[in-house]
């Protein structure tokens, strides 16, 4: 229980610096910077994810698509909740082309309904979790 904690803690921390620097100005710097904290914050969210899946409910998977569909077959997350993580996966794999510019925008524009969609599942997650949300942790 304590790593899922740990892992939960982690993906908070990783939304509310993707948070902070989607409040800034907008700039090539803060687009860049905001593109980097989604990475990571995309890969705290679905890693803890999997490991609450796991721990809490005895399903193994090692994709995140799986663990998106997994999460969806709990009725955590709706059907069209589901297709926008399946997209928020393809858009964190097309990450590596942000030296394009046109790339860049998109992810950039897509970040604040990811953010949305990630604390709500976080959120959700939590609500169900049977003691790894503990308050103390943060």
């Amino acid at each position: 229980m304590e790593r899922l904690s740990l892992k939960y803690v982690d993906a908070v921390k990783a939304l509310e610096t993707l948070k902070q620097i989607m409040n800034e100005e907008f700039s090539v710097i803060v687009r860049d910077a905001a593109i980097q904290r989604f990475e990571y914050t995309f890969e705290a969210v679905w890693k803890f994810c999997k490991a609450y899946l796991k721990e809490e409910e005895g399903i193994v998977v090692s994709t995140p698509k799986s663990v998106f569909r997994a999460i969806f077959s709990l009725g955590v997350l709706t059907e069209e909740e589901t297709v926008r993580c399946l997209r928020m996966t393809d858009a964190r794999n097309e990450t590596v082309h942000t030296y394009k510019e046109a790339v860049s925008d998109m992810i950039y524009g897509q970040i604040p309904a990811y953010v949305l969609l990630m604390d709500a599942l976080l959120m959700r997650l939590r609500e169900r979790g049977r003691g790894f949300s503990d308050e103390k942790n943060f």
